[in-house]
């Protein structure tokens, strides 16, 4: 008679689920960062995109996300100035400058490598409907469209990160 040997879970593989709500520059980057990293070490990666983080893979508007100069207490600027027309563009020339020196893909380049290396990137069904898009909106690394239950579905068994 063999004994069964219980799993332990170092013999599942790993698995995380990023969840990418917002939509401006300085919050699509740890997203897809943490994506692409985790592929690099062998984790199973699967990107999920609602409400504002469809920006992110919407092909009109991913390569023109701006960094938010209003309400964003990290910027260290008055909420006042942070509205002063040109702030937000400013801001965002700035943060990519940053980006380059640091040789940093682009958002649609990110979401290219991610692709490539076999994470999976799904959109937010009800964020389609709510913002009228199409799959023709979309950038075509998109795996699929979910509904909340086909998330979870999905999701099961990951660790989830809420961006």
């Amino acid at each position: 008679m063999s004994e069964e040997k219980p799993v332990s879970s170092e013999d599942k593989p790993r698995k995380v689920v990023i969840i990418c709500s917002k939509g401006t520059l300085d919050m699509a980057y740890p997203g897809l960062i943490l994506a692409n990293a985790a592929r690099m070490v062998g984790i199973d990666a699967m990107v999920f995109f609602t409400f504002w983080g469809m920006d992110i893979i919407t092909k009109k508007k991913m390569d023109k996300l701006k960094v938010a100069t209003v309400g964003n207490p990290s910027m260290g600027i008055p909420t006042f100035i942070g509205s002063i027309p040109g702030m937000s563009a400013l801001a965002s020339s700035m943060m990519k400058k940053e980006m380059e020196k640091l040789e940093l893909p682009s958002v649609p380049e990110l979401v290219e490598i991610l692709d490539a290396s076999g994470a999976e990137l799904y959109a937010c069904q009800m964020a389609m409907d709510m913002f009228k898009l199409t799959r023709d909106d979309l950038v075509p690394e998109i795996k699929d469209v979910l509904d909340a239950m086909e998330f979870w579905e999905k999701a099961e068994g990951a660790q989830i990160v809420f961006v």
